[in-house]
This record gives structure tokens, sequence and C-alpha cells, in this order.
């Protein structure tokens, strides 16, 4: 089965936040991704809701929290 990926633009929509915290997700490996033949960066749509420590709650919210930041 093929995994769905998006753009960095997309993903900044779909998750809310800037495409810096985007590319320091990248660099920090909390997201993954590959590179296009063209160079471009596609992500895993997958990896933008894992959670490795609660399965029920999206990656991001918890992000969110371990950096202090208020959510809606």
């Amino acid at each position: 089965m093929e995994r769905k990926t998006i753009s960095i633009m997309k993903a900044c929509e779909l998750v809310g936040v800037s495409r810096r915290t985007i590319y320091n997700w990248l660099s920090s490996g909390k997201i993954e991704y590959v590179r296009t033949a063209g160079g471009s960066v596609r992500i895993f749509v997958d990896t933008l809701w894992r959670d490795a420590n609660n399965t029920d709650r999206p990656a991001v919210q918890a992000m969110w929290q371990a950096e202090g930041r208020n959510q809606a």
C-alpha cells in the first residue's frame, strides 16, 4: 500500500503552523518525508497525526502542549 504525501504548504494549512515549523519538524525527525526526483519535499500525511505516546491524540496537539502553545 502506498502512503499518501502532501506538499509543505498543504501540511501548513492542515495543522495550522508556519512553514518554518514544518521545516523544524522535518529536521528533528518529528514527521517523515521524501524528496521527489525534482528535489521537492513531500510529507507523509500519516506522520502529521501520529503521537507515539497517545494514539487518540494528534501529534500536533502533543507538540503544541510541549511547546506551551494555546490551543483553540
